[in-house]
């Protein structure tokens, strides 16, 4: 009997992200490693290039991009789901999708690097090649590991920004431990597509790298004992959303977080997006990144990446908030107004970005 197959690595966020999911949806999978043969022979053949998590469906479908993962299984077996049904705690749980994704990427390549890059080599070339010496896994992790550790800059981490990004993450892990003091997932007894935004960076690196896993436990015990539940579900496909669309108090902080660190980069994205796409085709594939910006973070002003793939994650929040009407549009409005992150809604249009052959193009 076939089943689903999951290939990633307990190194990578997105592979965390996925599995998680499909554990407490208790989707039947079998996890094989990314080492260097599945790349040649399922993923590149499958795929066109080097990227994990891939998942190959019970009936040889090829899916690649973890919300894409998620929304298969979700439209296989809609119930119980990780998508509340109320308007304002679906738009939550979508924008802090979002903001895991992709925002969170900075303190976990952060951390991993500038304080576990010793121990992730290691990984790195045990991933690649499990049957090799520990001075071969070495040295195959320094080849490997080349284009991750060289993102930083990118991602906007320099030594002037590591203070800011230290400081913003200590404040993100204060505010989701006020949270889980009293609520089990973002939203209840049930763990949302929030929650696996989150559940990426905060497990597979922030909480299982040694020493960024020392410091969580330490300072931030509560998140911790949030990420055991999260990769080891206490009760799979069970708990409730809040009743009456109640998105808790303690959650703003992380949307008013969002709306000042993450909402002028998606501004200046957008802007740089719309210029870039004018001339462009219908199906025209969309470079990762649309070269450099400023930001600023905690009173820093540095460089990063314009990354174009946050716009395509971005859609689905902004798909859904303006598909709401009446009441539930109100309930929304006033979710964002608490959290002053109007503006994510008030963004400028720009051009509709699909996936095809696991590319990001031009709709």
């Amino acid at each position: 009997m076939r089943t689903n197959t999951l290939y990633g690595g307990p190194i990578s966020l997105y592979t965390g992200k996925a599995r998680a999911y499909l554990d407490w949806k208790q989707i039947p999978y079998t996890e094989v490693l990314s080492t260097a043969e599945v790349y040649k022979e399922i993923i590149l053949p499958r795929v066109g290039w080097p990227v994990i998590p891939v998942v190959v469906t019970a009936d040889d479908e090829t899916l690649q991009d973890t919300t894409e993962i998620i929304d298969h299984f979700e439209a296989e077996e809609p119930e119980p789901s990780v998508y509340p049904s109320g308007p304002a705690q679906k738009l939550a749980a979508l924008l802090i999708e979002v903001f895991g994704d992709e925002w969170m990427k900075i303190p976990a390549m952060h951390y991993r690097w500038n304080y576990n890059e010793d121990w992730i080599l290691t990984q790195f070339g045990a991933l690649s090649a499990p049957d090799a010496s520990p001075e071969d896994q070495r040295e195959i992790g320094e080849k490997r590991a080349g284009p991750f550790r060289g993102a930083l800059p990118f991602l906007g981490v320099h030594p002037e920004t590591r203070g800011a990004v230290e400081e913003s993450y200590e404040g993100l892990l204060a505010e989701l431990s006020a949270h889980f003091e009293t609520h089990d997932f973002l939203f209840g007894s049930r763990p949302s597509v929030g929650d696996y935004g989150l559940i990426g960076p905060l497990y597979a690196h922030n909480y299982r790298d040694p020493k960024s896993g020392e410091m969580m436990k330490a300072t931030a015990p509560r998140v911790a004992r949030w990420v055991e539940r999260m990769v080891t579900p206490p009760a799979p496909r069970g708990g409730d959303f809040l009743p009456d669309d109640v998105v808790p108090e303690t959650l703003v902080p992380l949307l008013a977080r969002f709306a000042v660190e993450y909402l002028p980069v998606l501004e200046k994205t957008v802007s740089a997006f719309t210029a870039w796409a004018h001339d462009q085709a219908p199906g025209t594939e969309i470079p990762r990144a649309l070269g450099m910006h400023e930001f600023t973070l905690g009173g820093v002003t540095a460089e990063r990446a314009i990354f174009t793939f946050d716009l395509w994650m971005l859609q689905r929040p902004l798909d859904f908030y303006r598909g709401l009407e009446g009441d539930a549009k109100e309930a929304a409005d006033r979710l964002l107004a608490r959290a002053g992150l109007g503006g994510i809604v008030a963004l400028p249009d720009y051009p509709r970005i699909t996936r095809k052959n696991f590319k990001t193009v031009l709709a």
